[in-house]
């Protein structure tokens, strides 16, 4: 199952035993009435009322006399706690208790078998008490009406310490909601009262609604209300200081019929037929931490070959309009279409059909979110009821009695990664797996283990660029807000291959109008998200392209023998020096692979570049953020890029049981040809992103190229840029290699494509005429590059042992009085042991060779 339901709450499991034993020890003493002596029969009636939003679930069932009793479960303590009895046979239709468990709000009505009304209040439906329970004393009728009543009370942000006023929500069938300001004071000790119970003040909070949402959690009221027949939703917060707030209001495209009613997370609602749901819309709202602002909808069923939903995502200024074939349906299915919160995903759940996992902060392509249809894992997923969702991905089975707490399931979403076949599939199911963020280290060895059996199995994009741009967004997302807007979050920037099973529209929404002005905590960064649609274009995401033109001009620099400012190439270098050590701090065991054991001043430069301008970004764009926790933020970033190259080549190192002797030159392995298949995979994944790899990653992957390879792949992978001639590699290499015939051949093809500069240096470790052909080529070359012709002497001395070759004496001649003339020159710049002798050897000895003498 790709959700998994972890069970925090059970009635059955966590109530059911304590009533038992309290009736158990009620029948003992004798009492009669005064506690919840339930029969077995009677067990039936057990159900929940209310998940407050400290956690306690308060629940009731009947005697077999029809009284009806009030339970409260705390999940903190795992005990449960009578709260009151009404020794009336009535139906519960809403109850919630105070924080302090002092005060009971309860609405109830009495049905009889003739379909009278309640006995209680002749002419009334409904009759909502206030109820003090610290210890049981009085009860206060708040309204006796025709009309359903639910009850709320609020939970401000307070600290641990009893409050002089109490606030409780009235929601009326008739439309409004009401707010009371309920104070208590303390008699005779710790007994709790109500004061000026006569009185209690109220106000009006909201009219004429057709729809509203309690979000439980944040203290917040999501309700819609009818302009000119256009749905607007609105937001109030209720906060600790008594006060409320309209936060927002945001037009939206659905239908909904003024004389519609419907209450969403107030209670647990049996009034409704839960056998006909299919028939009725399904909205609700979900939010999370990093401000997020979704509505998902589904208007009521018209076929069931087809069904379509829409999410509005306010915070990304769209929304899209899903529509999934059902097929053939069993006429007996009628379960409705469930939304379950689960932070930066939402599932959707067709009971037998499909399940939608919706990307939620990434919406914007839809492979990045998970379709399943059609197979008996969708089908048995989840529980067939009705499902509520609650604040803080929590879940309530209310048929059941069951609190959930829905969580993605690593285990089946990395068993799904192997099998799948489909890139879609792939993609969403990686995303999920590092969005998870339990044990990192673990997932990404898992998914490491995917990619070196499946490297070549991915068609629509590339599986190590997609991994290594994932999973270092997920290393420092969690670090601040706004990074969803400033870092890659994936390689794939378009997607238009089809969703087997799901079509979808793209609609630009008008955002949501905020009413206040200073936001705090959710609003401040809903309210940035906002900001960011309106003005933000283009996009602000990080790339490399300022890194890489400025890589090429330092290179290019090196290579003309011009340098700017040595502080500045100093300081780049400090920063890539930064990065491996906290990649060394970060990593304590001990790498099998030979990675950064040399400068590589290549790579050096690309990463402290990277360095540089990934700070100068942060710092332009991520405003109130310590500089020193920026800069550990990009150290990070970075040295996690580097890391999962590293275990990547790690991971394949240990299975093919590679081993650092590697290094010297011999034939291959087939074990070597795949991990020189990966090393070449992973150049091309960071190559066009243009990212850094670990120093030595260029020396490895030509030294095992030059053990795979025929001669002629060997130099195309080098002419066209796949292997790297590091000095390093090729002095291993003529150090390492005889000088036979065919090895000749390939130290004289390296040494030809070496540059300039590393090429000299080569040339002398190789004791060879070719060699030796060479440094005295670039010896004259270098001489002769300002000689001016001077007027010589007809004869030429000949020097004792001296050839009678007329052309070769008098050019040696030249070379010898240039050198004696820049001696101390070529002295300062190390070209010993090179001089007019050592060019005349080396000519005799490429003429001989040359007449085969």
């Amino acid at each position: 199952m790709a959700l998994r339901l972890v069970s925090d709450f059970d009635l059955r499991k966590d109530v059911l035993p304590w009533l038992r034993s309290q009736r158990a020890a009620s029948a003992a003493a004798g009492a009669r009435g005064g506690g919840p002596g339930v029969l077995e029969n009677n067990y039936e009636s057990l159900r929940i009322l209310n998940v407050e939003r400290n956690g306690n679930i308060i629940y009731t069932y009947k005697d077999d006399k029809g009284n009806v009793f009030f339970g409260l479960y705390d999940c903190r303590t795992r005990q449960n706690e009578h709260l009151y009895t009404f020794e009336k046979d009535l139906h519960v239709v809403s109850c919630s208790v105070n924080s302090e468990r002092t005060l009971l709000a309860a609405s109830l009505v009495h049905f009889t078998k003739e379909g009278r009304k309640n006995e209680l209040q002749p002419g009334s439906k409904c009759l909502t008490l206030l109820i003090e329970i610290h210890p049981v004393n009085n009860v206060k009728v708040l309204k006796a009406v025709d009309s359903y009543i639910w009850v709320q009370f609020l939970y401000p942000h307070v600290e641990s310490r009893p409050l002089p006023e109490n606030h409780l929500l009235l929601i009326s069938e008739e439309k409004y909601i009401e707010k009371f300001h309920i104070r208590v004071i303390q008699e005779d000790g710790n007994r709790v009262v109500l004061k000026d119970s006569g009185h209690l003040p109220r106000e009006r909070v909201v009219e004429d609604f057709v729809w509203a949402q309690w979000d439980m959690s944040e203290q917040r009221l999501y309700y819609i209300d009818l302009k000119k027949s256009r749905s607007v939703l609105k937001c109030i917060q209720f906060s600790a200081d008594e006060k409320f707030n309209l936060m927002f209001e945001a037009p939206l495209d659905i239908t909904l019929s003024d004389s519609g009613f419907k209450l969403v997370n107030f209670g647990c609602d049996d009034l409704q037929d839960q056998e006909n749901l299919s028939k009725h819309l399904t909205l609700c709202v979900f939010t999370n931490h990093t401000g997020t602002l979704c509505v998902c909808y589904s208007p009521k069923f018209d076929s069931w070959e087809k069904i379509t939903y829409s999410v509005f995502y306010f915070h990304k200024g769209h929304s899209k309009t899903f529509t999934a074939a059902l097929g053939s349906v069993d006429s007996h299915v009628t379960k409705g279409l469930t939304f379950l919160n689960l932070e930066y995903y939402v599932a959707v759940y067709l009971p037998g059909h499909f399940f939608h996992l919706l990307n939620i902060q990434h919406p914007d392509l839809i492979c990045h979110s998970l379709f399943l249809t059609g197979n008996n894992e969708v089908v048995d997923m989840l529980p067939h009821g009705p499902l509520q969702s609650l604040s803080g991905s929590l879940v309530l089975d209310w048929c059941s009695g069951k609190l959930y707490r829905a969580v993605l399931n690593q285990s089946y979403l990395l068993q799904f990664l192997w099998n799948t076949q489909l890139d879609c599939e792939k993609m969403a199911v990686l995303h999920c797996v590092l969005s998870c963020g339990r044990d990192p280290r673990f997932l990404e060895a898992k998914i490491i283990q995917w990619i070196s059996e499946s490297i070549s199995a991915c068609h629509s994009f590339d599986l190590i660029q997609e991994f290594i741009i994932a999973s270092s967004y997920w290393s420092i997302y969690p670090e601040t807000s706004n990074m969803d807007k400033l870092l890659p979050y994936s390689s794939v920037l378009a997607w238009n291959t089809e969703i087997p099973g799901i079509t979808l529209v793209t609609e630009e929404i008008a955002l949501p109008f905020m009413k206040v002005h200073s936001f705090k905590g959710y609003w401040e960064k809903l309210n940035s998200n906002l900001e960011y649609v309106k003005y933000s274009k283009p996009r602000l995401l990080y790339n490399n392209s300022m890194v890489q033109r400025e890589w090429h001009s330092l290179i290019s620099e090196e290579k003309t023998g011009r340098r700017r400012s040595m502080v500045y190439v100093r300081n780049i270098l400090d920063n890539a020096m930064k990065v491996i050590s906290n990649l060394e701090a970060r990593n304590l065991e001990p790498r099998l692979t030979p990675l950064f054991q040399e400068e590589d001043n290549h790579q050096r430069l690309l990463m402290g570049l990277m360095v540089s301008e990934l700070k100068d970004h942060l710092l332009r764009h991520l405003q109130g953020v310590e500089k020193k926790k920026i800069e550990q933020m990009v150290l990070d970033y970075i040295s996690k890029l580097l890391d999962l190259i590293c275990q990547i080549l790690e991971t394949s190192w240990r299975k093919h049981h590679l081993h650092p002797r590697v290094l010297h030159f011999r034939r291959a392995s087939a074990a070597e040809f795949t991990v020189f298949h990966i090393m070449t995979r992973i150049l091309e994944a960071t190559t066009s992103l243009f990212l850094p790899l670990p120093p030595g990653f260029h020396t490895l992957h030509t030294i095992l190229g030059v053990h795979c390879l025929p001669l002629h792949n060997l130099l195309h992978y080098i002419d066209n840029g796949v292997l790297l001639l590091t000095e390093t590699a090729v002095t291993r290499l003529m150090k390492d290699l005889d000088n036979s015939e065919k090895n000749e051949k390939l130290k004289f093809s390296i040494i030809v494509r070496l540059p300039p500069l590393i090429g000299q240096k080569i040339c002398r470790l190789w004791d060879h005429p070719m060699s030796s052909n060479i440094i005295s080529r670039n010896h004259v070359k270098r001489l002769l590059v300002n000689y001016k012709k001077q007027p010589q002497s007809s004869m030429i001395d000949k020097s004792p042992g001296s050839v009678e070759f007329l052309p070769l004496n008098y050019f040696i001649e030249i070379l010898t009085d240039i050198e004696s003339s820049n001696q101390a020159l070529y002295a300062f710049e190390g070209h010993d042991n090179v001089d007019a002798k050592f060019v005349e050897e080396a000519a005799l000895k490429h003429t001989t060779m040359l007449l085969g003498l």
